[in-house]
């Protein structure tokens, strides 16, 4: 398969940036990523397809960069008003990514995402097959991941009661088809590896000050430091099994610990399936 590698890492590092605003979804554009790619091999589409797919749901939430960080950084519920704000994202996406070299691979994913089968998604009121097939899968997990990821204002909610959500939204917001074969994957556990991690074989870290998720490269040692861009402390990580617990140590004021940094590990990792 043909791509760019340089110029696609560059799309795949601004999208890890982007989500690095957001101390509260650490991990969620590798995490959609992964659960588009089963769902693609689930529904038996070629090889090429699914990797498009795959990459495609990295990169579905650029639009986000035209979000207020007062309203992407919140910790509590939007309000109504600021929930209209995020619901712009997908066309700022789509916009934004329209004129780009890889725009065939990737707009639709941006742009389409919250569209539902019953027309009563944005930005656009689609419906049914007038949104497009990759559209649709990362619909669903993307939806999926929101659900079992914990928020400062919410635990993340069980695989099994996630599905159940899904299937009574099924033909309404969400494929029909898509939804039964998602049911498949979560009832075999094929999603459990990727739910609660930012990268493969790496579970979250969490802020044990205020709640953020942590991305951590894999060459992380027992006790290194990290810091955490929601609160600014700083934390020693300890490793317990296969994961690591943080420590609170105290507070930052250095702008240079808290710098946005790209999951490496998460671009890697969608950069190893081209050929």
């Amino acid at each position: 398969m043909e791509i760019d590698k340089p110029l696609l890492k560059s799309l795949l590092i601004m999208a890890d940036i982007i989500e690095a605003r957001d101390p509260y979804t650490g991990g969620h554009v590798w995490r959609v990523s992964q659960f588009a790619k089963l769902l693609a091999t689930k529904i038996g589409l070629p090889e090429d397809k699914i990797i498009k797919i795959s990459i495609a749901a990295y990169l579905h939430d650029l639009g986000k960069v035209g979000i207020p960080d007062d309203i992407l950084k919140k910790a509590e519920a939007l309000t109504e008003a600021e929930y209209a704000i995020i619901k712009t994202h997908p066309s700022i996406g789509g916009k934004l990514l329209s004129s780009h070299p890889l725009a065939e691979m990737v707009t639709s994913a941006a742009n389409e995402h919250h569209e539902r089968m019953d027309g009563k998604g944005y930005p656009n009121g689609l419906h049914g097959e007038q949104i497009s097939l990759v559209a649709r899968v990362i619909s669903i997990v993307d939806a999926f991941d929101a659900m079992t990821s914990t928020r400062p204002y919410r635990k993340g909610m069980t695989v099994e009661t996630v599905l159940s959500i899904l299937e009574k939204e099924s033909g309404t917001q969400f494929d029909h088809e898509l939804v039964a074969h998602m049911r498949e994957l979560g009832s075999s556990g094929d999603l459990s590896h990727i739910v609660g991690h930012t990268a493969t074989g790496l579970p979250v870290v969490t802020c044990p000050h205020c709640g953020p998720v942590i991305a951590i490269p894999r060459n992380t040692r027992n006790g290194e430091i990290i810091y955490c861009r929601a609160c600014h402390s700083e934390l020693t990580l300890h490793k317990v099994g296969n994961t690591f617990e943080a420590e609170m140590t105290g507070m930052t004021d250095d702008p240079r610990n808290l710098e946005p940094v790209a999951n490496e590990d998460a671009v890697n990792d969608i950069l190893a399936q081209i050929g």
